[in-house]
C-alpha cells in the first residue's frame, strides 16, 4: 500500500537558498481572467509558505485545462500568479514558459524566500507523454530538489510527475501530498470501525475496481446515484428510463452475489425521487423502487433511503464517500445527497474519520455548508479513485524511487 511508503518529505530537505522545484495542482476553474474556486491553490498553501519560510527558492509548476499540448491563452497561468501573490501576500513572479531561457533566469534571479509560477505544463505535448528531455528542462529550473503537492495529478505518469524525479538529487512529497496518502492510507490499512464506504455517481464502470477493493476492507457499503439502477435492475427490480449500464448487469449479479456469500453489508436504495427528465419544471414523483412506473428516471434516493442510510453513517467510525446520491446541481434532486452530508458531518461530530473522496461529493459538500465539518476533503478526483481501488500511483511512487 502506498501508505507505507517511506518517502522524503519536503521537512526532511534542506532547502535555504536553493531552487526547488514544486509541483502543485492548480488546476482551478477559470471565467475569462477570474478564478471562480481558488481551493487548490489555498490547499497547497502550506507547503508553499513552508518553502518560503525556511528560505527555498520556490518555482511552482501546474497544468491548467486542456490546452491540447499548444499555448493557448485561455489556459495561462498568469491569472493563478495573480491570485497565488493575493493569498500569500509576497510577490509572485511569471515565466512566460514552464522551460527554456526565461524560466532558468527568473528561477536563478529568485531570492531566498522568493516565489516563481511557471507558464502551464501542458502548452508542450511532452509533458503529458513523460518525455525524457522535456522533464530534464524542467528539471534545469531547479537546484536538484523536487517536491510533489499535486496528489490530484500523481495518477499520472507525466513529465512533472514522474519524469523530473530521475534528474534530481532529492524527490520528496509536499504537507498536502503526505496528508491525503495519510487520510486515504489509514482508510485502506488501518481504519477504525465499523468503515462505512458510501458510492454514487453515474457509472457502475466507474467504480467497479473501488466496489470490488473497498469490499475487501469495508464493514458495509452504500449505493447510490444512476449507478444503483445496474444493481436494481440486476435484481429484476423496475427502474423505468433510470440510466443502467445494461452490459455490466452480469457484472452486478456477480457483485451481489459475493455480498451474500460474504454476508456483507451491500445496501442500495429502498425508494427514489423520479423525474421525467432533467429539468427544473419536471414533473416529480416520490415511490418504492418495487413500485417504479415506466418512463420515470430516478434522479436522487428517497425519504426512506435517506433514513436508512443515515442509520448506517451514524454507526461509523470511519466514512469514506465518493460520488452524489443523485442530479444534485439541481435543486429538486438535491436532498439525498445533502442528507448524506449531514449525517456524515454529525457522525463526523461524534468522532469519527470522514473522507471524501473527490469529484462531485466534494462540491456537494462545500454547497452543503459541512465542508469545516469533514476529516479530510480530497484534492485528488481520479487520484483518489485510482487510490481506494488499491492500485498504485505513479507519482507516489516516484517519490520513493528517486
Amino acid at each position: 500500500m502506498q501508505a507505507n511508503l517511506k518517502k522524503l518529505s519536503i521537512n526532511d530537505m534542506t532547502i535555504r537558498g536553493r531552487r526547488v522545484f514544486m509541483r502543485v495542482d492548480f488546476n482551478v476553474p477559470i471565467d475569462g481572467s477570474r478564478i471562480t474556486d481558488d481551493t487548490r491553490i489555498r490547499e497547497t498553501l502550506p507547503t508553499v509558505r513552508l518553502a518560503v519560510a525556511k528560505g527555498a527558492r520556490v518555482v511552482l509548476a501546474s497544468h491548467l485545462g486542456r490546452p491540447k499540448g499548444q499555448p493557448d491563452p485561455t489556459f495561462s497561468m498568469r491569472p493563478v500568479a495573480k491570485k497565488l501573490q493575493e493569498l500569500i501576500n509576497r510577490p509572485v513572479e511569471f515565466a512566460l514558459d514552464c522551460i527554456g531561457p526565461d524560466a532558468e533566469a527568473k528561477s536563478k534571479a529568485l531570492p531566498e524566500g522568493g516565489v516563481l509560477l511557471l507558464q502551464n505544463l501542458r502548452f508542450h505535448k511532452e509533458e503529458e507523454a513523460n518525455d525524457e528531455n522535456f522533464s530534464r528542462s524542467l528539471a534545469a529550473s531547479c537546484d536538484g530538489l523536487y517536491v510533489c503537492d499535486a496528489f490530484g495529478s500523481a495518477h499520472r505518469a507525466h513529465a512533472s510527475v514522474v519524469g523530473i524525479t530521475k534528474f534530481v538529487q532529492q524527490a520528496g512529497a509536499g504537507l498536502l501530498m503526505e496528508k491525503e496518502l495519510r487520510y486515504l492510507g489509514m482508510a485502506l490499512e488501518e481504519p477504525p470501525r465499523p468503515f462505512i464506504a458510501v458510492l454514487g455517481g453515474a457509472k457502475v464502470s466507474d467504480k467497479i475496481e473501488v466496489i470490488q477493493n473497498l469490499m475487501k476492507i469495508s464493514d458495509g457499503m452504500l449505493i447510490g446515484g444512476a449507478m444503483a439502477y445496474t444493481f436494481l435492475k440486476a435484481q429484476g427490480l423496475p427502474v423505468g428510463s433510470s440510466l443502467v449500464e445494461e452490459e455490466k448487469l452480469d457484472l452486478a449479479r456477480q457483485i451481489l452475489a459475493d455480498a451474500k456469500a460474504k454476508n456483507f453489508r451491500f445496501i442500495l436504495p429502498l425508494d427514489h425521487v423520479l423525474g421525467k427528465n432533467l429539468k427544473d419544471s419536471a414533473p416529480i414523483e416520490t415511490c418504492e423502487i418495487s413500485a417504479t412506473p415506466p418512463g420515470w428516471m430516478g434522479l436522487d434516493i428517497g425519504p426512506q433511503s435517506i433514513v436508512v442510510f443515515s442509520a448506517e453513517l451514524a454507526r461509523a467510525r470511519t466514512i469514506v464517500w465518493n460520488g452524489p446520491m443523485g442530479v444534485f446541481e439541481n435543486p429538486a434532486f438535491a436532498r439525498g445527497t445533502l442528507a448524506i452530508a449531514q449525517a456524515t458531518a454529525d457522525a463526523t461530530d461524534k468522532g469519527a474519520i470522514s473522507i471524501i473522496g473527490g469529484g462531485d461529493s466534494v462540491a456537494a459538500v462545500h454547497q452543503s455548508g459541512l465542508a469545516d465539518r469533514i476529516t479530510h476533503i480530497s484534492t485528488g478526483g481520479g487520484a483518489s479513485l485510482e487510490f481506494l481501488a488499491g492500485r498504485k500511483l505513479p507519482g507516489v511512487e516516484a517519490l520513493t524511487d528517486a
